[in-house]
Order: structure tokens, then C-alpha cells, then sequence
């Protein structure tokens, strides 16, 4: 077992409050310590100042992957999103909904909502430009540091990571 007990990783552990006077059994805390912890932390630092970045360009959670996608893909509809994204159908609705309302998309009618077609306007693909910027600074931040090796590293480490976990999902699914 390896320990993630780093002071980076503890430094904002509740602290003050009332406490046991048990010894702490040692099933507890490794969710505090453990490499599922460290990796939700490291990616809600990072989506945190995605967040910001997408807000200072006029968007909302979720929103600057779905323009980039409409940029590069050109008209889809709602489904192919949902399905490239894993997403909720009706989180891809709601978020569609606020793209076009606010400009940086545009729907074309479909047989109904649901097959409506979706499309990057200028607006989108300006903001899709500045955040994929925003991104490839984001990401010399994170990987500040890192040699060329241990990126590429760090890149399979999470797409092993990733495909653990789906090979789980779809173990448990046919229980």
C-alpha cells in the first residue's frame, strides 16, 4: 500500500471540532490518505480554475467541451453530445439551452428537441478558441515540473485509471 499522507494532500483536513478519545481503527481514514483522494483533489483544484476561466468567457460548468466539441465535429445533435460526453441526456439539454440563449450556439429545428441539431456560431468559436488557450495553460501549470517521460507516463497512468474503472462499471453492470 502506498501512503499519500503528503502535507499537500492533509493541509486542509477539518480540524477543531469534537473527537474521539477511541484509537482510530485503521480502516478509517484511508479515504482521507489514499490515491482516490488525491486525484478527486487534484481535480477539483484544477476544475475550480477551468471554472473560473470558462465564467470569465461568458460560460457555465460544463459548457466550453461541448463548443469545442460543436467546433470541431461541426452540427450534431444532442444524443451524440450525451453519448461522447457520458453524459445526461437532459444535463446536454439544459446546457445547450444556455449556449444558444446566450449566443455561442444555434439550433436547427429537428423532428422534435431531442433531434434537434446543434451548431458553433462565431461567438462559440471564439470562446472555443480562448479556452482551449485557457486549457493549454492550465495544463503547463499541472504539469510544471514534469519531464516529457513523466507526462507521457502521467497520461497512461490515467487512461489505465479510466479503463480500470469502466471495466468495473460494466462488471457490476451485468451482476
Amino acid at each position: 500500500m502506498i501512503d499519500m499522507s503528503k502535507d499537500w494532500l492533509m493541509s486542509s483536513a477539518p480540524t477543531g471540532g469534537p473527537r474521539s478519545t477511541d484509537e482510530p481503527s485503521p480502516a478509517i481514514g484511508r479515504s482521507l490518505t489514499g490515491f482516490s483522494n488525491g486525484l478527486a483533489r487534484a481535480f477539483q483544484t484544477g476544475r475550480a480554475r477551468l471554472r473560473r476561466r470558462g465564467a470569465e468567457l461568458g460560460l457555465g460548468p460544463g459548457q466550453p467541451k461541448l463548443l469545442v466539441y460543436l467546433a470541431i465535429h461541426g452540427p450534431c445533435g444532442q444524443r451524440e453530445l450525451a453519448d461522447y460526453f457520458e453524459t445526461d441526456p437532459a444535463a446536454i439539454c439544459r446546457m445547450t439551452d444556455a449556449l444558444v440563449r446566450a449566443g455561442f450556439a444555434t439550433s436547427m429545428p429537428g423532428r422534435d428537441r431531442r433531434t434537434r441539431m446543434l451548431a458553433v456560431t462565431g461567438r462559440g468559436r471564439m470562446a472555443a478558441e480562448a479556452w482551449e488557450r485557457d486549457c493549454t495553460s492550465e495544463e503547463e501549470t499541472m504539469l510544471a515540473g514534469f519531464t516529457p517521460e513523466e507526462r507521457a507516463a502521467f497520461a497512461d497512468y490515467l487512461t489505465r485509471v479510466r479503463a480500470n474503472l469502466r471495466a468495473a462499471d460494466e462488471r457490476e453492470a451485468t451482476r
